[in-house]
């Protein structure tokens, strides 16, 4: 009954998303937002599911953009091979992170990813191919399969719909599969499930992989959309950015990712008109500048959520509902 309620509610979700366009949502907009959605969720794979605390995800997410970008750009593939090669790029470079990171824990793991994602974030600098300070440029959508021109930002948001929700559901698929619950098992216990004859070690690395992944395809995905990469996108606050829509969301919560990147976006998009009307409502002349004070909002925010939504949002909101449905007395 549980798993027909979960998918009845994300139908309807898929819904609401296909008809967007349709209700005065902006596309390239939903499309910006549903990429970050799926960098989210497949983060939440790794630190909700798994237990590891990565600081260099924005290495997957952003490297990947850029050699889908120049795969699409300068050698003239389609987008389907654009997306698969940023995909692969992504597992390749999550697999020499996880080798190199795997074996150690807690802090130790997270400060290894983060020095290898500045690397990273170095080599995007200053290699010719990513443009340096001023980013991959231009990069074409092309036609998918070479039959669907995805010119339009319409036709493009229902292609970004459909690939976001197909990774969504595999992400899911892993989680309840039996792979996905002996993951749950080294998060929760790891010298147990080492007792039981599991190699922890190799699945955290494929775990890591499928991550870094599913990060290289959200990534290139943007690319493809918007039709640019930065180096913004392989920042290490990039890295910090998805850290604060899963816990802001919900830590290990297949919804927390959602329901968090959404809040992150929308707040980074529409904070300045907020700031706008503030100054018009109050006559503060300091609110006209919330527009470019953002991190610190954003910041704000976070401190907020450690400090009074511990499971995040839709953590407390489910605590509430549950509260509410058991019987008094």
């Amino acid at each position: 009954m549980k798993i027909v309620h979960s998918a009845l509610l994300y139908g309807l979700l898929l819904v609401a998303l296909a008809a967007a366009p349709f209700l005065g949502a902006y596309p390239v907009f939903m499309m910006k937002l549903l990429c970050f959605v799926l960098f989210a969720s497949a983060f939440n794979l790794l630190l909700g599911y798994t237990g590891l605390l990565s600081f260099g995800h924005a290495a997957f997410f952003g490297f990947s953009a850029y050699v889908a970008g120049y795969a699409m750009r300068d050698l003239g593939w389609t987008p389907e091979l654009g997306l698969i090669a940023g995909t692969l790029t992504g597992a390749l470079l999550g697999w020499v992170f996880g080798v190199l990171a795997i074996r150690r824990q807690g802090i130790y793991f997270a400060m290894i990813t983060l020095a290898l994602a500045q690397m990273v974030f170095f080599i995007c600098l200053q290699a010719p191919f990513t443009g340096g300070e001023d980013g991959l440029q231009g990069v074409p959508r092309g036609r998918l399969f070479g039959l669907l021109p995805l010119g339009s930002d319409l036709s493009m948001y229902y292609v970004t719909l459909v690939i976001v929700a197909a990774a969504f559901a595999l992400i899911v698929r892993t989680i309840h599969s039996p792979f996905g619950q002996v993951l749950q098992g080294i998060r929760e216990n790891e010298p147990r499930a080492l007792s039981l004859g599991y190699d922890v070690s190799r699945f955290k690395l494929l775990a890591f992989v499928i991550s870094a992944a599913l990060s290289g395809l959200a990534g290139s995905l943007k690319t493809l959309a918007l039709g640019f990469a930065t180096l913004t996108d392989v920042h290490w606050s990039t890295s910090g950015l998805v850290i604060l829509m899963v816990l802001l969301g919900g830590v290990g919560l297949r919804s927390g990712p959602m329901v968090g990147a959404a809040l992150v976006v929308l707040l980074e998009d529409k904070i300045g008109d907020l700031g706008l009307l503030l100054a018009r409502l109050t006559r503060i002349d300091w609110f006209n500048t919330l527009g470019e004070s953002v991190t610190i909002v954003t910041g704000l925010i976070f401190v907020i959520c450690v400090l009074a939504f511990r499971r995040g949002v839709m953590g407390e909101v489910i605590a509430f509902l549950l509260r509410r449905s058991v019987p008094k007395g």
